[in-house]
């Protein structure tokens, strides 16, 4: 291991640059949050690899190309209407509306494995990304872009 790369102290010199940085690139600050995770998470993840000389470019390089990653990602699978569909029931608060979405749901996932449902759950409410997802559930990204796809297209209009 590189001893001398603290991730920590990496973390809390150059956290605000790599946050700016992935705000810039993808637009968004919640996505921005979870990048910059990512970037950190590479760092502990590779830091017997890497060149800890200038910490600021090195990071700098990874936030960008963890966003352009992503970017390609998005682009690759656009969000689809029916997952706002989804997230709309995962949320719903008006009164009696809460039984016509537990019985659509119910009607949902008796269609599907148990573990799609924990992968809805986990996406759909628990707001992680879809790697995150693959990881909690002992899967591929793919598999779980799949399994949601799935759930999509049974999903009535």
């Amino acid at each position: 291991m590189n001893e001398e790369l603290d991730v920590g102290a990496l973390s809390r010199r150059y956290g605000p640059m790599v946050l700016r940085r992935c705000r810039r690139l993808l637009r968004s600050h919640e996505e921005a949050l979870d990048a910059c995770q990512d970037v950190f998470l590479r760092v502990v993840e590779r830091r017997d690899r890497l060149d800890a000389q200038y910490p600021s470019s090195l990071l700098y390089r990874i936030a960008t190309n963890v966003c352009l990653n992503r970017l390609r990602d998005r682009a690759r699978h656009p969000e689809d209407a029916n997952d706002e569909r989804l997230e709309a029931i995962a949320r719903v608060e008006e009164p009696g509306a809460g039984s016509h979405a537990r019985l659509l749901l119910d009607w949902l996932f008796a269609r599907h494995p148990e573990s799609t449902r924990t992968i809805a759950v986990l996406h759909y409410v628990d707001g992680l990304t879809l790697a995150q997802v693959a990881a909690e559930c002992g899967m591929s990204v793919s598999g779980v872009r799949k399994r949601l796809s799935r759930l999509r297209q049974d999903m009535p209009i």
